[in-house]
């Protein structure tokens, strides 16, 4: 059975997105998600879209959707902005926690438009935002380039194609990769608690080093783990750097 996925070109309708000397964010948005999409189903993947036409979704309504549809993926595409044009530019990608296949897609992606020239900025953790907090399957966000950049616009338009290919080949890379999603993911457990301060305590002082740590909450208990990783080797690894820096651990999958 194909993979499927759910491609959400960002803003539409009644909201621009952000806006740099008359170009509007949904217009670059809706045209990039199109060819990705085209390239993606041109390579087996099933693909569904939150729009096609210039029309306004809520982040929610789009979170909504994408779980009713009961999709694999959800990569939402926007352009970025920063307060002073032409002061920023550059690709970042963003998860909801830096974990999982969803952080791999997110750095396969980066990886890929940093060949067509951008400047990548990483992959960056945005709990907050819906489209990633919401949504039941791994979510990616992709800011392909600042709008308020002619560094990024030239590039943007002179290379079109190349990008769209780039965002399709970093999805593919990670599904070839990664296998089915049955294939068993593990992650280094430091903690498990009832009190969700205790359990945001360590988080923080995890990633004050360094470590790539989220919390699981979706059991009876607050988990604090560490990882996720598709090679056991690497997860031991993991373990071992975080035992020497003086945490109890155990890795579960």
């Amino acid at each position: 059975m194909p993979y499927s996925i759910m491609l959400d070109a960002g803003h539409g309708g009644r909201d621009p997105g952000a806006v740099y000397n008359g170009r509007q964010e949904k217009d670059d948005t809706l045209r990039l998600t199109l060819a990705v999409g085209e390239i993606l189903q041109n390579n087996g993947i099933d693909v569904e879209y939150t729009r096609t036409t210039d029309v306004y979704e809520s982040p929610y309504e789009k979170a909504m959707e994408a779980n009713n549809a009961g999709v694999d993926f959800f990569v939402s595409i926007h352009r970025n902005s920063f307060p002073t044009d032409n002061e920023v530019s550059g690709v970042e990608t963003l998860v909801y926690d830096l974990s999982g296949i969803k952080y791999e897609m997110a750095q396969d992606i980066a990886d890929q438009l940093e060949s067509v020239g951008f400047v990548n900025l990483g992959v960056k953790a945005r709990p907050n935002l819906v489209v990633l907090k919401r949504t039941n399957m791994p979510a990616v966000l992709v800011e392909a380039g600042f709008i308020n950049s002619d560094v990024d616009n030239q590039l943007f338009d002179n290379n079109f194609d190349d990008i769209a290919q780039a965002i399709a080949r970093g999805i593919l890379d990670t599904l070839n990769v990664s296998g089915t999603a049955e294939d068993p993911y593990y992650q280094v457990q430091v903690g498990a608690f009832r009190n969700w301060n205790n359990a945001q305590r360590l988080l923080d002082e995890l990633l004050e080093q360094d470590f790539p740590a989220f919390i699981d909450d979706s059991g009876p208990y607050i988990r604090v783990q560490v990882g996720g990783f598709r090679k056991l080797s690497d997860a031991v690894e993991m373990e071992q750097r975080l035992k020497r820096a003086g945490y109890q651990t155990v890795i579960v999958s």
